[in-house]
């Protein structure tokens, strides 16, 4: 039954950024304790039930005492500490969550269960007050951050904050706002370069370049802690870089000197990142070393595009160029990556963007996955067990046939009736869809790029929209203020 309790520990490490946030490292000194004590409690053998009905009250505690948490948010409290968490502190999870049950079963103790989650997801939804917001009456915080706007309103972005043209003539394949950040946000470009800009400085400017890839930077990744950055490029080298001063820290070589195309941490340990490349294969490294993990790497049946976690980092999901998405179960002791199921969205399509969520909005409670897949359609699917399993939902029309365009969940959006997702459109339009609609999905269209957009993110509140295209031009979008 150790599983409940690091399900406790979970709930705890979601909220922890909440705690002290002027004294840091109490927040690390707490988790530990808190760590500690859990594991020694599990070995006293008390009632199940007991624990089970401890879990559900403190996570209804914790949400109405803080409010419900943006995505990531819950990642970076979630991670347990930053970037420098590494795998002998991750003995806290210990247990084999398959050694629970059958797979497939639905239990309500399994370690980073998707049941659980919509399990608790909706334990604190079905008990709110009548007609009170998501999930209790008393989320003060993230009413306030969600403004009580409507959905149209509320991303009714059309002022351009400000324009950044150093990549000109070279496309921008992916950009991103820091974690939990307003202001910071970084990109990477085909003319082998990346940027790490700030938005509060009058005007915004170029905080530093990182330069040193020999070739197209393809892919990158901020940690938890936004202290450093790794990204991929065609030269076949994995780079780890110093946001503070744009210093490379470690330089990892493919070993197949292959086209590294995509990357991404591990939510709940930074020392491991994932790479995709060109020769079909999926590899974990420990950038702290500069080696691959044994046992974490997997072959998929074509060139590796896209990579996402899911929240609790116990599900990987990765598509490649011939219209596949394989979900692996994660090993958060040893880092062992083990193939899960394999869904065919379209032969001989790229997928070359999906996006992970535990919970879309109260009327939408379940994991979700958003996927762009060059056909013309952006493909929203349901996670229907650990496995990583995927149902289609709905999909939305857009223009995108061979251009490899990315969308992102918007971050509050479970703080509010409705829910939003943004994508890019080889168009030249950045669309903003509700998926709660039936007809008449778009709120929002922007206008002014004069490429395909290849990639969108927002920052942490939703006031500042990041678009990029093809044509090396950054757009900062401005929410209209009420």
């Amino acid at each position: 039954m150790a599983a409940v309790w690091q399900q406790v520990l979970a709930v705890d490490a979601r909220y922890n950024a909440y705690r002290t946030p002027t004294f840091p490292q109490f927040r690390t000194q707490y988790i530990r304790r808190r760590s500690q004590l859990l594991r020694e409690n599990a070995k006293c053998g008390f009632e199940p039930g007991l624990r089970r009905q401890y879990l559900r009250l403190r996570s209804q505690l914790l949400a109405q005492r803080y409010g419900p948490l943006s995505e990531q948010s819950s990642f970076r409290a979630s991670s347990v500490r930053s970037s420098r968490t590494t795998l002998d502190r991750m003995e806290d999870f210990e247990e084999d969550p398959r050694a629970q049950g059958a797979r497939g079963h639905r239990r309500s103790v399994s370690r980073g269960s998707y049941q659980l989650q919509a399990q608790m997801n909706r334990a604190v939804y079905d008990e709110r007050p009548p007609g009170s917001l998501v999930p209790t009456s008393v989320a003060e915080a993230s009413r306030a951050m969600a403004g009580d706007t409507t959905l149209s309103e509320n991303y009714a972005f059309a002022g351009m904050h400000h324009i950044f043209d150093q990549h000109v003539d070279s496309a921008v394949p992916r950009l991103q706002f820091a974690n939990d950040d307003k202001h910071l946000l970084a990109c990477c470009s085909l003319d082998g370069t990346l940027s790490i800009m700030t938005l509060s400085s009058s005007p915004p400017r170029v905080k530093v370049s990182l330069k040193g890839h020999g070739g197209p930077v393809t892919d990158f990744a901020w940690s938890l802690s936004n202290d450093i950055i790794v990204s991929t490029s065609l030269d076949g080298t994995l780079r780890i870089w110093n946001t503070e001063d744009g210093r490379c820290i470690r330089e990892v070589r493919d070993p197949e000197s292959s086209e590294l195309l995509c990357c991404t941490f591990q939510p709940m340990n930074n020392n491991l990142t994932v790479v995709g490349n060109s020769k079909h294969h999926l590899q974990v490294v420990n950038i702290s070393t500069g080696k691959k993990v044994k046992g974490g790497s997997s072959k998929l049946t074509g060139r590796v595009l896209s990579l996402s976690f899911d929240a609790p980092g116990r599900i990987l999901w990765a598509g490649d160029d011939r219209g596949s998405i394989f979900s692996f179960l994660f090993d958060m002791a040893t880092g062992k990556l083990t193939k899960a199921k394999r869904l065919v969205v379209s032969e001989g399509s790229s997928i070359c963007s999906i996006s992970a969520r535990s919970w879309i909005s109260r009327e939408a409670r379940d994991p979700s996955l958003l996927v762009n897949a060059c056909v013309n359609k952006l493909l929203l699917y349901r996670v229907a067990d650990n496995d990583g399993t995927l149902q289609l939902k709905r999909s939305f029309p857009i223009q995108q046939g061979s251009q490899l365009v990315h969308s992102i969940f918007c971050p509050l959006m479970s703080f509010r009736q409705g829910a939003c997702v943004v994508t890019g459109s080889e168009d030249g339009c950045v669309y903003f869809f509700d998926v709660e609609r039936n007809t008449k999905a778009i709120v929002n269209k922007l206008q002014g790029h004069g490429g395909p957009v290849l990639d969108v993110s927002f920052n942490c509140d939703e006031s500042l929209l990041a678009s990029a295209d093809s044509t090396g031009m950054v757009i900062i979008w401005r929410r209209e203020q009420k």
